[in-house]
């Protein structure tokens, strides 16, 4: 009983001193690989500062600069741990590490692909630029200003005042209208008028009235077309441009076309007909009006 006690106390000395001289000989290796972390940690912060410089120059998001400069940041520091554990010869660590960081990875990608994709569609938007702060856009049939893009969506308020939350990935996959990137606007206005009219009289009093009435771009051409024979009516349309992109103007613009041409076709005699409708009560099988009012309204 002593002698087995003896041997296990023997081999476990042995095996505390096999511990200390493998300490002993890695220890350069380990010092090595503590300088090698502090020295990829005031490295990443260097990447980061000028990464940061960089992403300003090309993207107005703080929020996605600082995100993507974060992510460098980890990624240098990621790099210098691997590269401390393949120092301190733990291949198998460092494999078993990758390993898990690819299965890891495949899981985060199913899980959170659309969180992904936005996140993504948010970088593009961010550097690309297809809209911005204060642009009037029509997205995934919303219309309104854009009030924030940040990494996985973008506020939209409409006209109404409600506050419109769109992803990013939404926005990219489907068409979209930015009514600010071109810096002018087409104001489309249609009316008609009586068959009775004469054609060019109205075409001339709608340019006359505009021209002297209404505040638009003077350096684009105005165009008045009849586009049909309606039903009451012969139809017209007026288009002309403003400077502004401006809902609101664009309102205004248009409202103040519609009361300039109404005044100047009083003023000309010039009619708007309505639909009329004919009510025929003496169909076979109907009643005659006679019959089909109360007897006291025809007395």
């Amino acid at each position: 009983m002593l002698e087995q006690f003896t041997d296990s106390i023997n081999k476990l000395t042995d095996k505390l001193a096999s511990w200390v001289d493998q300490l002993i000989l890695m220890f350069p290796n380990f010092v090595l690989s503590i300088l090698l972390i502090i020295t990829f940690i005031f490295l990443a912060k260097l990447v980061r500062r000028l990464s940061a410089k960089t992403f300003r120059r090309i993207s107005e998001n703080v929020a996605i600069n600082q995100l993507l400069s974060n992510l460098i940041y980890i990624g240098v520091i990621t790099i210098g741990i691997f590269v401390a554990l393949g120092v301190l010869q733990l291949s198998k660590t460092v494999t078993s590490l990758l390993a898990g960081v690819g299965v890891l990875g495949l899981a985060l990608g199913f899980a959170f692909q659309n969180t992904a994709a936005n996140f993504i569609s948010g970088i593009f938007m961010a550097t690309r630029h297809p809209i911005n702060v204060g642009d009037l856009v029509e997205a995934n049939e919303h219309f309104g200003t854009v009030e924030i893009i940040d990494m996985r969506f973008t506020k939209i308020r409409s006209p109404q005042g409600q506050v419109i939350v769109i992803p990013n990935r939404t926005i990219l996959e489907n068409p979209l209208i930015n009514y600010s990137s071109s810096g002018e606007r087409r104001v489309d206005l249609e009316c008609g008028i009586s068959y009775g009219d004469d054609l060019i009289k109205v075409r001339d009093v709608v340019m006359s009235v505009l021209q002297n009435e209404v505040e638009f771009n003077h350096d684009k051409q105005i165009d008045f077309m009849y586009t049909e024979f309606g039903s009451s009516s012969i139809n017209f349309v007026l288009r002309f441009w403003l400077n502004s992109t401006s809902q609101k103007e664009y309102l205004m613009a248009k409202s103040e076309a519609v009361i300039a041409i109404k005044r100047a076709f009083d003023k000309n005699e010039i009619s708007i007909p309505f639909p009329i409708r004919t009510l025929d009560f003496g169909i076979k099988g109907g009643l005659s009006l006679e019959d089909a009012l109360p007897a006291n309204i025809l007395e």
